[in-house]
């Protein structure tokens, strides 16, 4: 029998304990499909005395990450500690450094360091796999990286939060503020006590990041990624939208232009009849666009123990199947010394149509100034929406939902600062992007 594959974790949290326990109950089919065995030798946690629902007992306690990570008693280092810097980072350094290959499900520190990690490992013919950073247990990473390679990439977009989701799916269903869905996603463990990191967009970005160096063979850029988040979503926005044909969705889009690549991360809102659109609760969705294949949509679950434990143990087993000495796909597609600088498109040149929904005086010369300043934009409405003032009092306020048609961000902007200037606006319009969607 070949030698086992010898196995380190560090942290032993939800999805640790996963790992560990998976690893644990499923040896013999891994072993079939692996060829060997896999066998845990090593932990690093910060509770020793922790009921986990697996017997470690035959692994070796590490205090330290790092000391694990250097440990001639493993040959991979699974970090699943989180976080961009600290421990982890440093216990993946150590592991490469010493010659370990390595498993991560963290994005925030590919996000940041990525092409660092990427160069470390292929200048040591080792694997970084990190199937589980993005969309959980969607094997997109292996998609994009591996089964991808004859095809050119022109966009690629999804819902890339489980918690955001869940949050506008539970406002259109039930018909319920944001800040009650957002309340109840944290009773039931979908958003963190501090949920900025969800709800603001910055988990999407972390993801997007590396989806969109796989797709087009840049370097890492989290800091280039224009990013707005869905807590100023309203009731009025869901219902208008839907009256209008769309769904709202929190979308990671990444996409080639002629002025360089965008990444961008908002609210969007997408027809309802498309796929994207009924991908609902806390679940997540990748869309692919390339010239070979066509479109692709991946979707499944974006969080939780098992499902991200799935990818982890997948990322394990490639390397169980890998021969001694060869590295596999490079890390993000290419080699990471041949990575490009990365250029960005500034979003005032994106192109596309627009949702707009504004609370007006309801007074003469309203809507005739709103469609002035349009069409000296050179902005097409493809519709119009008033709703009348409540109770029919005059000089009362009106909600106004325009559509328009493919046009650019700075034009849309340029004719909202002229409406603002105008005196008719009562608070700050809306602007949701409309994306099209398979």
């Amino acid at each position: 029998m070949s030698e086992p594959l010898r196995v380190g974790i560090a942290g032993l949290g939800t999805v640790g304990a996963a790992v560990a326990r998976i690893l644990t109950n499923k040896s013999n089919s891994l072993l079939h499909r692996c060829g060997r065995p896999i066998a845990i030798t090593g932990v690093s946690a910060r509770d020793r005395d922790r009921d986990r629902g697996v017997d470690l007992s035959g692994a070796e306690w590490f205090d330290s990450p790092v000391a694990l990570a250097k440990s001639d008693k493993i040959d991979v280092f699974v970090e699943l500690i989180g976080g961009e810097n600290g421990a982890a980072l440093d216990g993946i350094r150590a592991a490469l450094e010493s010659g370990r290959h390595v498993v991560t499900a963290n994005k925030a520190l590919l996000a940041r360091h990525g092409v660092e990690m990427a160069l470390a490992a292929e200048e040591r013919g080792l694997i970084l796999n990190y199937e589980a950073a993005v969309a959980g247990g969607v094997p997109v990473i292996k998609t994009m990286r591996e089964s991808l390679a004859a095809n050119d990439v022109g966009r690629v977009y999804g819902i890339l939060n489980g918690t955001a989701n869940y949050i506008l799916t539970r406002m259109e269903q039930d018909e319920i503020s944001f800040e009650e869905c957002l309340a109840d996603a944290q009773r039931l463990g979908y958003a963190e006590a501090d949920p900025t990191f969800d709800i603001e967009g910055f988990d999407t970005a972390h993801k997007l990041s590396i989806l969109t160096s796989l797709a087009f063979g840049t370097q890492v850029a989290i800091d280039e990624i224009y990013v707005e988040g869905i807590s100023n979503i309203s009731l009025s926005d869901i219902h208008a939208a839907r009256e209008l044909g769309y769904r709202i969705k929190l979308l990671g889009v990444a996409q080639r232009t002629a002025t360089g690549i965008e990444q961008r991360v908002h609210p969007t809102m997408v027809p309802l009849g498309s796929v994207i659109a009924q991908v609902d609760s806390v679940t997540n969705a990748v869309a692919i666009e390339a010239d070979t294949v066509g479109s692709l949509l991946l979707s499944g679950p974006g969080a939780g123990g098992d499902a991200t434990a799935s990818a982890v143990i997948g990322d394990i087993a490639d390397i169980a199947k890998s021969r001694p000495g060869h590295q596999e796909a490079p890390v993000f597609g290419r080699p990471a010394e041949e990575l490009e600088p990365y250029q960005r498109a500034e979003i005032s040149t994106h192109a596309g149509g627009y949702f707009i929904r504004m609370t007006v005086h309801d007074r003469i010369g309203v809507f005739a100034s709103l469609a002035g300043h349009m069409a000296e934009n050179g902005i097409s409405l493809a519709s119009i929406v008033q709703h009348g003032s409540p109770n029919g009092e005059e000089n009362a306020m009106k909600n106004v939902v325009l559509v328009t048609h493919e046009t650019t961000e700075s034009h849309i902007r340029a004719a909202l600062d002229a409406v603002l200037a105008d005196g008719h606006l009562v608070s700050k319009p809306q602007v949701i992007r409309i994306e099209p969607a398979g």
